[in-house]
């Protein structure tokens, strides 16, 4: 019998792998009734690894090329083997073959808008999908965490754990990042990085390296996108506060021309506490904003004189009053700080004394 056993084994003297298609990162030479013939050669690929398992126990991992099998080659076979150096007989070995090639276009996003918090806005949700890629880059972690003895292990019995990773860290990331929300909102690539970077140590336990990562839409709530919009219109204008004060009345304008020629009161603004005054008050504020905006610079001290005088003869109450109001409203929505609000309600103040 021990006759007819050896006869009917089969020597391997080449082990190698050829992808049939996509989706497969783990593969097992079929071993049954087969042993590998000492010196037989082992083929990796340039977008592949190989990996020899002793009964359970990960030994020796190949990159690309053509490696003769032999004791010098497989020094952790060799002493889980408690084999002699000259060893030269057939032996038997689980071999692994891993495809390292990136895993493209793997999809993410947010099934249902989740909270994510923000030192400036406090909780906010927000919906967002992307896509990515990764890799396997450390075959023998991979292969005791994830994919184990099975025969073929595919992507698509990971990535629903590898989405979960992504969902679970978007809070963390941007916590992480230290970039307020708002700028990560207004620069998608800035929001993807930060995401790449949180989640580069989750994947890592895993024996995957992710490779690239993409937030193609971003969507924010009404109330926050207006914030948004506003912040990138004070961008083209710059920090300069006459040019800020004509930016929002130019943006508030449209909105009461549009309610009185509906026979409303101004697009809403009475009912919002402002009243006409206010819009008088806006009106009053564009006109001397272009008219110095037109005039050439006086010599300081002249400009100085001036600005005294018409501050003291042509200053409303109710004109300071709802000024007052509309810098309010600004700070509520994370436009001024409160140090810019403070300055400027004591420049208006002064003009009542």
């Amino acid at each position: 019998m021990a006759l007819m056993d050896f006869l009917k084994k089969q020597f391997i003297d080449v082990l190698q792998w050829t992808e049939d298609g996509d989706g497969t990162l783990a593969w097992r030479y079929p071993m049954r009734d087969m042993e590998i013939q000492t010196g037989a050669q082992l083929v990796v690929r340039e977008s592949q690894m190989a990996m020899f398992v002793n009964e359970g126990q990960v030994a020796d991992v190949f990159g690309a090329g053509t490696h003769k099998l032999v004791t010098q080659n497989l020094p952790l076979l060799t002493n889980l083997k408690n084999w002699d150096k000259l060893f030269e007989s057939p032996f038997k070995s689980d071999v692994y073959f891993f495809s390292t090639r990136q895993q493209l276009d793997q999809k993410w996003g947010t099934p249902q808008p989740i909270t994510i918090r923000d030192a400036e806005f406090g909780a906010v949700r927000l919906r967002a999908f992307g896509n990515y890629a990764w890799r396997i880059s450390d075959p023998r972690l991979f292969y005791t965490e994830v994919s184990g003895t099975r025969e073929k292990y595919g992507t698509e019995e990971v990535e629903g754990q590898l989405r979960g990773l992504v969902l679970q860290n978007i809070s963390n990331a941007i916590a992480a990042s230290g970039v307020p929300f708002l700028d990560l909102a207004a620069n998608q690539s800035m929001f993807a990085q930060a995401l790449a970077t949180q989640l580069a140590p989750e994947f890592a336990r895993l024996g995957i390296k992710i490779e690239g990562f993409t937030v193609q839409n971003l969507s924010l709530p009404d109330e926050l996108q207006k914030v948004l919009d506003q912040k990138i219109g004070m961008g083209m204008v710059g920090s300069d506060m006459g040019k800020f004060m004509q930016y929002q009345t130019a943006q508030a304008i449209p909105e009461m021309a549009k309610g009185v020629g509906s026979g409303g009161d101004g697009g809403g603004l009475a009912g919002a506490g402002l009243g006409m005054g206010a819009g008088v008050a806006m009106g009053q504020i564009l006109a001397q904003n272009m008219q110095s905006a037109l005039q050439p610079q006086a010599p300081a001290a002249a400009a100085g004189a001036g600005a005294a005088g018409a501050g003291a003869a042509g200053v409303k109450a109710e004109d300071v009053m709802a000024m007052l109001e509309k810098l309010g409203e600004l700070k509520s929505k994370g436009i001024l700080t409160d140090e810019e609000f403070a300055a400027k309600k004591a420049e208006l103040l002064k003009k009542l004394v």
